[in-house]
C-alpha cells in the first residue's frame, strides 16, 4: 500500500505501466489516503497514467477526508474499511486479467452507448478466449453448469401481452432462473425491435416468471460457441441492451429475487426500475474470469457510477434492494403480486 505522495511519484514515472501490470504480479495499485490532503492536486501526468495503468486502482478511505481527494475521485474504485480491501485484493490476484479489462471497460469518459458497448464486447470475447475462463470452465464442468433445457421446449421463450397502448413482456424459463440463453435473448430483442419501430406502444412493463428476475447468462451455454470473434458479431448484431436503452423511456423494468449478472445489467438500461423487497443483486462474472458482458459496462455506470460499478463487478458482493435504491440502481421499492 502506498502513501499518495508514493502513489504520485510511482505514477509520474515513464515506467509506471511497467511496474503496475498483471504480467509481473504487482496489482492492484493500491493508495492509502487514510491522512491525505483533499487539496492535493492531481498533476495531468499522474491522472493520465491512472486512466492508462495496467492493473486496477484502489483508493482505500477510511476517512471522509481521503475520499474528497482527486485522486480518489481518480482511482478505478473506492474501498473504506480493510475487509472490503482484502475482498477486492484477492479478487484481483485471482484473475488479474480480467479485472484489468473491467477497469479498462470502465475508464473512457464520454463515449456513446455503442461504443461502449463494442467495446465491453470486444473486452469480454477477448476474455472468452482467455487463461482464466479456461480454468472456470475446466473446474466448473459439466455438472456445476447444467444441461441446456430450450432444445425441443416450444414454449416462448419471453411472453408478450398487449393491451392497447401497454405492453407487457415476461422472461418465461422460470425453471432456470430466466436465465439468459440464447433463446431468450433472441426472443427479447425481437419484442424489443417492435416496441423501438412502434411508437403507438406508450408503455413497457418487462418482468421476469418465477423465483427471480434473471439469474444471469445461463450457464449451460458458456464456452458453447465455436469461437470469441464470432460471439462478438452476434452481440454486435443483436444487442438487447441496446435495444433496451432505444425505447428505455417507455420501459418499467420490475424486479425481484436473487439477480445475477444480466439480471442486473438489463434493467438498468429502463427508465424506471421497481424492486421488491427480496430483491438482490450480484455481479459473478470475474469468479469466472470475464466482465459484465450484457451492457453492464454501460448502463451500470449511468445509474451507480464507475467505482461503485468496478466494486460490485471485483468484489462480487450481493446488495439489497435497500441499497440498490440508495445507490440509484432501483428507483422503487413496492410489493405486487
Amino acid at each position: 500500500m502506498l502513501t499518495a505522495a508514493e502513489a504520485l511519484a510511482c505514477l509520474a514515472a515513464p515506467s509506471s505501466a511497467e511496474d503496475w501490470s498483471p504480467l509481473n504480479g504487482s496489482c492492484p495499485l493500491v493508495i492509502d489516503l487514510a491522512t491525505a490532503d483533499p487539496a492535493l492536486p492531481l498533476p495531468p501526468a499522474v491522472a493520465r497514467a491512472l486512466r492508462e495503468l495496467a492493473c486496477a486502482s484502489v483508493a482505500f478511505c477510511p476517512t471522509a477526508q481521503g475520499a474528497d481527494s482527486a485522486l480518489a475521485r481518480a482511482a478505478d474504485l473506492v474501498v473504506t474499511d480493510s475487509e472490503s480491501l482484502a475482498t477486492v485484493e484477492e479478487a484481483v490476484a485471482r484473475n488479474p486479467i480480467a479485472s484489468l479489462l473491467l477497469v479498462q471497460s470502465l475508464r473512457v469518459e464520454g463515449r456513446s452507448l455503442h461504443e461502449a458497448l463494442v467495446a465491453e464486447s470486444l473486452a469480454y470475447s477477448t476474455l472468452q478466449a482467455g487463461p482464466e475462463f479456461a480454468r472456470w470452465l475446466a473446474q466448473a464442468g459439466e455438472a456445476a453448469r447444467g444441461k441446456p433445457t430450450d432444445e425441443g421446449d416450444s414454449t416462448a421463450a419471453v411472453e408478450a401481452t398487449r393491451e392497447g397502448e401497454l405492453l407487457r413482456l415476461e422472461l418465461n424459463r422460470p425453471q432456470r432462473h430466466n436465465a439468459f440463453s440464447t433463446a431468450l435473448r433472441d426472443a427479447l430483442a425481437e419484442a424489443l425491435a417492435v416496441v423501438v419501430a412502434d411508437d403507438s406502444i406508450a408503455r413497457v412493463e418487462l418482468r421476469g416468471r418465477g423465483p427471480c428476475f434473471s439469474s444471469g447468462g445461463d450457464l449451460a451455454e458458456f464456452g458453447t460457441l465455436d469461437d470469441p470473434a464470432t460471439a462478438h458479431a452476434v452481440r454486435s448484431t443483436r444487442n438487447v441492451g441496446r435495444l433496451l436503452a432505444a425505447c428505455g423511456d417507455r420501459v418499467t423494468a420490475f424486479v425481484h429475487g436473487h439477480n445475477l449478472g444480466a439480471g442486473v445489467e438489463l434493467p438498468a438500461f429502463a427508465g424506471r426500475v421497481v424492486a421488491r423487497a427480496d430483491t438482490s443483486f450480484a455481479l459473478p462474472e470475474l469468479e469466472m474470469g470475464l466482465l459484465p458482458g450484457a451492457g453492464g459496462t454501460a448502463s451500470l455506470p449511468a445509474r451507480i457510477g464507475r467505482q461503485r460499478t468496478a466494486w460490485l463487478a471485483l468484489s462480487g458482493v450481493t446488495i439489497t434492494a435497500q441499497t440498490a435504491l440508495d445507490w440509484g440502481l432501483v428507483d422503487e421499492i413496492c410489493s405486487w403480486d
